[in-house]
């Protein structure tokens, strides 16, 4: 933005436009053709529940018989086919408060490009701290933006490409919809990466290939869980300094506060928070409350 306003005199309306327009282009519109491809791929499964029931069904059986224990029952399939009736709606729901949310932020994201000089001087005269702090905080928050807004979607990215190679040797068919599919579930910690394999390890044994299916599951839930782990952790903590489980209870807690866009924002928000409290102990208690990393780490 400074850049374009500073540098090649451009319009601080025109720049802001143009960044939004750009920022449209490249991030809203690939997100909103797959949340589209999705949508149709779940109102089918939805409005064809009883013969994915019936495949289920069929599974479920066939591994009960193999290891003489009860699975699924009446009351099983009960609330299995209610969750099932009830998911469309949840989604076309949450699809509107995401289209809400994102005209919100644009219309935020515009008037701060166009203000953001006089933002800058306004938080600077009247935060009522140091101006050691408030500079703090401004370098804080960027490497915070950084390891959050890339470190997320390249760890998403790796994790993805090393599961494609899974689903390819298992000869998973449309790998080009469940390697996106990896790639945006596998941003939620722990659970995400499940969301993605065990569907299509469904698939596999609905269509008679168990030994797949199972070579699946744990090359999925070993190789490429692991893969997760240290590239995501390593990453994030280079670009942005994050402890893993800022990042994990970020995601958490974003998640339920913002949606999906609760990825990015909700480990900033938990760490902002860590580094506020840091900079009142600083502030009023008169001590160093930012030791250097031998300090941390001893």
């Amino acid at each position: 933005m400074q850049k374009l306003v500073h540098d090649k005199k451009w319009s601080p309306g025109l720049a802001a436009t143009v960044l939004l327009l750009l920022s449209f282009l490249i991030v809203l519109v690939p997100v909103g053709l797959f949340i589209n491809i999705i949508s149709a791929k779940v109102s089918y499964a939805v409005h064809h529940s009883n013969q994915v029931m019936d495949t289920l069904r069929q599974i479920i059986v066939t591994q009960e018989k193999n290891f003489n224990v009860e699975i699924l029952n009446e009351e099983n399939t009960k609330k299995i086919s209610l969750a099932l009736a009830n998911f469309l709606p949840s989604v076309v729901g949450a699809t509107v408060n995401s289209v809400t949310t994102i005209i919100m932020m644009y219309l935020l994201l515009y008037f701060m490009l166009v203000s953001s000089k006089s933002m800058e001087k306004w938080l600077q005269t009247y935060i009522p701290m140091k101006e050691r702090n408030v500079y703090l905080i401004g370098g804080e928050l960027n490497k915070l933006v950084i390891s959050n807004a890339v470190g997320i979607p390249l760890t998403a990215l790796v994790q993805g490409l090393v599961a494609l190679l899974g689903y390819w040797v298992a000869g998973v068919p449309d790998l080009g919809f469940w390697f996106v599919f990896t790639c945006i579930t596998s941003m939620v910690p722990m659970v995400g990466l499940g969301m993605s394999y065990i569907p299509i390890s469904i698939l596999l044994f609905a269509e008679g290939e168990s030994t797949k299916a199972v070579l699946l599951i744990l090359y999925c839930a070993l190789i490429v869980g692991s893969a997760d782990n240290v590239f995501r952790f390593a990453l994030q903590k280079k670009l942005g300094d994050v402890h893993p489980l800022v990042t994990i209870f970020g995601v958490i807690i974003g998640l339920k506060i913002f949606g999906f866009i609760g990825l990015i924002f909700g480990p900033i928000l938990i760490a902002l928070f860590i580094l506020l409290i840091r900079i009142y102990v600083n502030e009023f208690n008169h001590v160093d409350s930012f030791p250097n990393n031998d300090q941390i780490e001893n």
